[in-house]
C-alpha cells in the first residue's frame, strides 16, 4: 500500500488502536515552557503520579523571558515566579530545563531544531500550538493542552483520531524579494485559516525542495494559521546537511544508520491525500496582511478587497484601513523581525544585507530579537550586530517578544507595527495594537523607509 509521509509516521507510532475509536500513539519528544506547564505538573503531584520519562522532556523559558538586561532579576511578578516554578519543577523531576542564561536557552521551537533534538520522523508535542515547526524535518510535530501535557508526563502518549491528510504543491521559482514567509502568506490568503481544519498538510514540489531549513520552518510553523494540526515537508540532504553536526543529533555510524531510514520517509509515489491544492511560485509576491487573521492577506502590489463581510469590515476598522486601499506608502512607526517564525540566522543575515549602509527612519522604533542564544552569537560573530546598531536599530535579547507581548515588549495602542510573528490578531503586540505581518526583508524595508513600501523596487 502506498504511504504519505504523515502516514509511514504515525503508523510506526501507534501503540494501540482502539475499537472504532482513537489511537494511542506514543511521542519521542516533549518540550515544555514556562506558561502551559505548570497546571499539568500540578495535577500529576496531586494525583502522585510520576513523570514516565524525563529523559524525553526538554524544557526552555521562552515566553514571559524579558528582551533586555537578562542578567538582572525579572522585574515582573508573574514572568519571575513563572520561571521560578519551571525551574523548581524541572529540578524536582530530573528535567533537562535550558533557563535564562543558558547558552541553549531561546524559544523553544528554536533552539531544540538548532541544537538537533528535532528529527526526521519523530514524533514532538509542545503545550504550544507553533510546535507544527518541527515538521519541516519531517516529524509530526503539533501543539497540545495542558491537559494532554500531563497525558504525556504520564504516558508518554496520547489518545488521539488520527488526522486526515492535504498536501500543497509549489512548484517554479520563487521571484527575486519572494521569501518562504511571502509562501506561506501567499497559501493562507488562497486557502483562509479555516482550509486545513482536521488535517495534517505536507508541503511538496520545487519551491520546498529548494528551500533552507529555516524556510521549511517559517511555513511549518504557519500551518496552524490555517487551521491544520501541523506541517511537513519530506527530509532531504538539505535536512540530512542540516542535523549532522549538531549537539544532540547522532554521531558517526550511528548518523549514517539514521539518514538511511530518513530516506524512506518521503510520501511514495501514487500515494494519495484527502485533499490537495497546487500553486504557481510565479504568481507569489512579497505579502503583507491588512487585517486582524494572517488569511487577510495582499500581494504588495495589490489593493485591499473590495468585497467585504461584515468580518472583514471589523477587522478593517479596528485596522483603520479601507476596501480598496493600497498599503504602500502607509506609515509605520514600529518595526519587530523575531518570534518563532522568523528569529534564526537567515532572517537576520536578511535584514542585515538590506540594512547595510543605510538608516534607520527617525519615526521607527525597530526591535530585533533573536530566537535563541545560539542565534544572538551567530549574529555578533558575524558582524551583523555592527551593521544593525550602525542603521539604529535595537539588537535584544532571545524571547518571544513582541510577538505576543506577554513581556515588556509591548505595541503602544492604535500603532502600526510591521511584524514577521505568524499573528496578527486584535491587540496581539499590546492592548490596541495594529499587526501588519511580512517577511524580514518587508520589515527591514519598512524600518529603513519609515513607511511600507514595494520591496522589489529597491531590489531591481
Amino acid at each position: 500500500m502506498k504511504k504519505t509521509l504523515f502516514d509511514k509516521v504515525w503508523d510506526a507510532h501507534v501503540v494501540e488502536t482502539i475499537t472504532n475509536g482513537p489511537q494511542i500513539l506514543y511521542i519521542d519528544k516533549h518540550l515544555i515552557h514556562e506558561v502551559t506547564s505548570p497546571q499539568a505538573f500540578n495535577e500529576l503531584k496531586q494525583r502522585q503520579i510520576p513523570i514516565f520519562r524525563p529523559q524525553q522532556i526538554v524544557a526552555t523559558a521562552d515566553h514571559n523571558t524579558p528582551t533586555v538586561n537578562q542578567h538582572l532579576p525579572i522585574k515582573d511578578e508573574l514572568s519571575r515566579n513563572q520561571l521560578e516554578q519551571l525551574s523548581k519543577n524541572c529540578a524536582e523531576n530530573n528535567i533537562t530545563l535550558y533557563q535564562l542564561g543558558h547558552q541553549y536557552n531561546g524559544i523553544v521551537h528554536v533552539m531544540a531544531p538548532e541544537l538537533g533534538i528535532t528529527q526526521p520522523g519523530m514524533t514532538m508535542v509542545c503545550g504550544d500550538s507553533h510546535t507544527s515547526t518541527h515538521g519541516a524535518f519531517g516529524a509530526i510535530a503539533f501543539g497540545i493542552g495542558t491537559s494532554q501535557v500531563a497525558q504525556v508526563f504520564a504516558s508518554q502518549c496520547l489518545l488521539l483520531k488520527k488526522p486526515k491528510s492535504l498536501r500543497v504543491t509549489v512548484d517554479g521559482q520563487l521571484k527575486k524579494g519572494v521569501l518562504p514567509k511571502d509562501v506561506i502568506l501567499y497559501i493562507i490568503s488562497k486557502l483562509g485559516t479555516n482550509s486545513g481544519t482536521g488535517y495534517f498538510c505536507e508541503y511538496a514540489g520545487e519551491v520546498f525542495e529548494t528551500m533552507s531549513m529555516e524556510g521549511r520552518m517559517t511555513v511549518c510553523n504557519m500551518s496552524i494559521e490555517m487551521g491544520a494540526r501541523g506541517g511537513m515537508i519530506a527530509p532531504d540532504q538539505t535536512t540530512f546537511d542540516y542535523l549532522q553536526g549538531r549537539e544532540f543529533a547522532p554521531k558517526g555510524k550511528a548518523f549514517e544508520n539514521k539518514v538511511s531510514y530518513w530516506k524512506t520517509l518521503p510520501t511514495d509515489s501514487g500515494a494519495t491525500f484527502d485533499k490537495e491544492y497546487r500553486f504557481d511560485a510565479e504568481d507569489i509576491e512579497p505579502m503583507v496582511t491588512y487585517g486582524t487573521n494572517p488569511g487577510m492577506g495582499i500581494k504588495i502590489s495589490e489593493t485591499i478587497p473590495i468585497e467585504t463581510t461584515s468580518s472583514d469590515k471589523k477587522s478593517l476598522d479596528y485596522m483603520n484601513f479601507e476596501a480598496g486601499e493600497s498599503l504602500i506608502g502607509k506609515p509605520i512607526n514600529y518595526v519587530f523581525i523575531g518570534s518563532c517564525t522568523n528569529s534564526r540566522i537567515e532572517d537576520f543575515r536578511v535584514a542585515a544585507e538590506f540594512i547595510k549602509g543605510k538608516q534607520k527612519a527617525q519615526n521607527v522604533t525597530a526591535w530585533l530579537v533573536p530566537g535563541s542564544r545560539q542565534v544572538e552569537a551567530q549574529i555578533q560573530d558575524e558582524g551583523l550586530q555592527q551593521i544593525f546598531e550602525d542603521a539604529g536599530f535595537e539588537l535584544r535579547q532571545p524571547g518571544c517578544s513582541a510577538c505576543l507581548a506577554m513581556n515588556e515588549d509591548k505595541i503602544p495602542n492604535g500603532e502600526y507595527c510591521v511584524s514577521t510573528s505568524n499573528r496578527n490578531f486584535e491587540g496581539r503586540q499590546g492592548p490596541g495594537s495594529r499587526t501588519i505581518l511580512a517577511s524580514p526583508l518587508v520589515a527591514a524595508a519598512t524600518a529603513i523607509e519609515g513607511k511600507i513600501i514595494d520591496i522589489r523596487k529597491q531590489l531591481n
